[in-house]
């Protein structure tokens, strides 16, 4: 079998493709562009063209682009110098807000001597709802979040109620009774088992109120009389 050997035939449109890759002026001839002298036909060497630049050396400002700058903004203002801990001052202007006078802040503050402490007897008084005593179980100290945990036994079944001291329903926390020795835990869930149950602290509370109201009364009393005399004296 005859191998009849054939000239490779170029591809339809194939210089019109390279002609098309070529950006030249018009008045540029193609020949000039590859190399050729129209006089002797002898072809020249030309230099090969630099390579191009990758995107990530164009966004890092390795490469420049003479032809596309790229333009820099300045960065936006940073909040951290106006306020460098928002956190902090949001709860502060919160506690302010919640507790002007700083009462509860320093009942409930660690480095105060005689601030509650877990094992006391606490009573809270609510604007809606009837007052809560029990004995102080936990203190969670989280700043606008602070809260107590207390218990007591109604009709012989423990009770046991959270409250957050800053809470806008909370009147005010007073303390009944402190507890005699320090407590050697910070939580005395231990007084949860029937052991080391206290069982109702009703009777301590209602002892206390007693006292209470007896001191007010006196010191009323106590008013009323001087002001008594200061009346009778300046009729004299």
């Amino acid at each position: 079998m005859d191998v009849i050997a054939r000239r490779a035939i170029p591809r339809p449109g194939f210089r019109r493709n390279i002609r098309s890759l070529i950006k030249r002026p018009r008045s540029q001839p193609v020949s000039s562009l590859l190399g050729l002298d129209r006089k002797d036909g002898r072809a020249e060497a030309l230099e090969k063209p630099p390579p191009r630049p990758t995107r990530w050396q164009i966004l890092t400002g390795e490469a420049e682009r003479p032809d596309r700058p790229i333009k820099v903004y300045p960065p936006p203002p940073s909040t951290r110098s106006r306020c460098k801990d928002p956190i902090a001052a949001l709860t502060r202007t919160q506690l302010t807000s919640l507790d002007p006078t700083g009462a509860r802040s320093r009942l409930f503050a660690k480095r105060n001597p005689e601030a509650a402490k877990v094992g006391d007897i606490l009573l809270v008084r609510q604007r809606n709802g009837d007052p809560f005593a029990g004995v102080c179980l936990n203190i969670r100290r989280q700043g606008i979040d602070t809260s107590i945990l207390l218990r007591n036994n109604l009709t012989r079944v423990g009770v046991e109620m959270w409250y957050k001291i800053y809470s806008p329903n909370v009147e005010g926390v007073e303390v009944v009774q402190r507890r005699a020795k320090r407590a050697r835990r910070a939580r005395l869930y231990y007084m949860r088992k029937p052991k080391h149950d206290l069982g109702s602290v009703q009777n301590i509370v209602s002892q206390y109120l007693q006292q209470r109201q007896a001191l007010r009364s006196g010191s009323a009393r106590g008013r009323d009389s001087n002001s008594g005399k200061r009346k009778h004296a300046k009729s004299k």
